[in-house]
């Protein structure tokens, strides 16, 4: 015989899955849309007449001849040349992403071994560092870039990027390996191994889900950075992000929306891709750091 409590867990779970799956609705709805959008002709997506023609594609089928198109997706990635935009993401985030990880996995090893105090005081002054607005510490880089001719180009923005991201990458990293025993390094160098044979071979494997994580949020930043790609890169090395907002136009320069909603979606779909198929190592991860840190 069901129970009064039996019944309130029943009534809360409903709720709580009615709660969720319509904030998921509204999360996703966006995105939805303007992947729906980007099949379609301007007429349609940006349609006052009638909110229906993203799903019906009736001017869509007028102009093309079918509800669904790759124009806007093809004209963004040739003519608009998308594609040299999505080539100079994957190069930043590349050099991003193994830059910080060598970094910060080495930096995070030997701080959360050291019996120092300064240990303390390094990772407080990373952590001031990191809270700062991208945007003060960007304006103080340009006019030494500007006076050394360096501005512009692609190795000075990963640079930037690199010690903007560093130290969240150290502060990460530093945490998953205060959960690792310093027992395995001590047992690692009784049988002969130096400090970084024990690091390499001993507590390296026990951390790469900590090391995914870190190397995906390091990712996320350098893809969807905007302030700093867009303030140190010129016109002809933008990333994919600045490219995007581009087609938007400006009060001097027309643009083209409909090659903006293609290069949402182009730019979009990667991310949901990565997170997907590293979702089992992004929780794996976290809930290291999150239940023996």
């Amino acid at each position: 015989m069901e129970t009064l409590a039996d019944k309130k867990s029943k009534k809360l779970l409903i709720i709580n899955s009615i709660f969720i799956i319509a904030w998921l609705a509204i999360a996703a709805f966006p995105f939805i849309w303007t992947f729906l959008g980007s099949f379609k002709v301007r007429e349609d997506f940006f349609s006052r007449s009638d909110w229906w023609y993203v799903i019906s594609g009736f001017n869509t089928i007028i102009e093309t001849g079918g509800r669904y198109t790759l124009n806007a997706f093809r004209e963004a990635w040739i003519e608009g040349e998308f594609w040299y935009a999505a080539r100079n993401s994957v190069i930043v985030t590349f050099f991003v992403v193994t830059i910080s990880l060598f970094l910060g996995t080495l930096g995070g090893y030997a701080l959360s071994r050291s019996p120092y105090r300064y240990a303390y005081w390094i990772l407080i002054a990373a952590l001031v560092f990191r809270a700062m607005p991208h945007i003060t510490l960007v304006s103080g880089y340009l006019f030494p870039f500007f006076q050394l001719n360096i501005w512009g180009i692609l190795p000075t923005t990963i640079i930037v990027l690199v010690a903007i991201n560093q130290p969240f990458t150290l502060w990460l990293l530093y945490s998953f390996f205060k959960t690792v025993p310093k027992e395995l390094d001590e047992s690692g160098m009784i049988d002969g191994c130096s400090h970084f044979q024990a690091f390499r071979y001993i507590i390296m494997p026990v951390m790469w889900p900590g090391v995914i994580t870190a190397g995906l949020f390091s990712l996320m930043l350098a893809y969807n950075d905007f302030t700093v790609t867009a303030m140190l890169l010129s016109y002809e090395n933008h990333t994919l992000v600045p490219k995007l907002q581009s087609y938007l136009g400006t009060n001097q320069h027309e643009g083209n929306m409909m090659w903006a909603v293609s290069s949402v979606v182009s730019a979009t779909a990667p991310l949901f891709m990565v997170v997907m198929f590293f979702q089992k190592q992004i929780i794996s991860g976290l809930t290291t750091g999150a239940v023996k840190g």
